[in-house]
């Protein structure tokens, strides 16, 4: 069952419907918060409230300005926003296993040429060479940088490199327009390469990217 089919029985009260989309949705909400805050704690709770506003508000969902993903997405990004509004101070990464294969996964076309990611778009191999990843002091450091990258910025690489969404569905995700996507994630992969190549400690980011 596709997507709008499940929403609809959600909307007529089919609790399995919804326990479907949950699971279907769950781990791609997750990892975003993940990414986005640092704390799993946060992770969860974030991802636990964006599934809570969507049985709320099922119905303000319009197919017609996006994907549903877009939409679990940007009710994800504005409880995050609200958050970081009331403490401004992030956190690191945790060493989650998962999440290391995840940027691992993500890395895995850098190198020579811009191999297919699945939907059509390129991936730049703004990162290192998989051949580099030699030792878990690299992947820390791959992972830090994304973590000091400004939020703005750090989104768009969220949503189009580990997310893989194309540049459409990120900015109808982001309420921004496509132009404004790209020049965000070509200003964030320009950034990600100064950092892993700078031997000075990184520092997580706390100023909002244009």
């Amino acid at each position: 069952m596709d997507d709008g089919l499940l929403l609809r029985r959600v909307i007529a009260g089919d609790e399995g419907s919804f326990t479907l989309l949950y699971r279907r949705r769950h781990p791609a909400i997750y990892r975003f918060a993940l990414h986005m805050s640092g704390n799993v704690a946060v992770a969860e709770d974030v991802t636990q409230e964006v599934f809570m506003t969507l049985i709320r508000d099922v119905k303000k969902f319009d197919p017609a300005r996006g994907t549903l993903s877009s939409f679990l997405f940007g009710i994800a990004r504005n409880h995050l926003r609200r958050r970081w509004e009331q403490d401004r101070h992030s956190v690191a990464l945790p060493d989650d296993a998962d999440e290391l294969e995840t940027l691992l996964a993500a890395c895995a076309g850098a190198g020579k040429g811009t191999p297919s990611n699945g939907n059509g778009r390129a991936h730049a191999p703004f990162l290192v060479r998989r051949d580099e990843f030699t030792s878990l002091e690299t992947v820390a450091r791959v992972r830090q940088a994304i973590a000091t990258l400004p939020e703005n910025y750090r989104e768009a690489v969220v949503l189009c490199e580990l997310e893989e969404m194309s540049y459409e569905e990120a900015a109808s995700a982001l309420d921004c327009p496509v132009g404004t996507v790209r020049s965000r994630l070509h200003r964030a992969r320009a950034l990600l390469a100064e950092k892993l190549h700078d031997e000075q400690p990184l520092r997580r980011a706390s100023a909002v990217g244009e």
